[in-house]
């Protein structure tokens, strides 16, 4: 078959090559510094929202719970992340 070779070698320069180790740490920092960002403003938020409460203000509750629920599911997507770039 003419050609065949040349699709072939097409079909393997067209597959993903796994990460590196250092790639790995690389992807692997980037997601700490995420993830200390998030839990900095997730404890920001209880104590703003504790210190409003605490002064009267009860309206606020509901949007930081809902902030705080959010930066929670983008950590819990971080950590799945990790865990199918560390089997895959």
């Amino acid at each position: 078959m003419p050609g065949s070779g040349k699709a072939n070698n097409n079909r393997l320069t067209n597959m993903k090559k796994p990460f590196s180790r250092q790639q790995k740490m690389t992807i692997v920092y980037g997601i700490l510094c995420i993830v200390l960002v998030l839990v900095v403003l997730q404890l920001w938020l209880l104590t703003a929202t504790m210190n409003a409460y605490l002064g009267g203000d009860s309206s606020v509750i509901w949007p930081a719970l809902t902030a705080s629920g959010i930066c929670f599911m983008l950590n819990l997507g971080l950590v799945r992340y990790l865990n199918a770039m560390d089997k895959g």
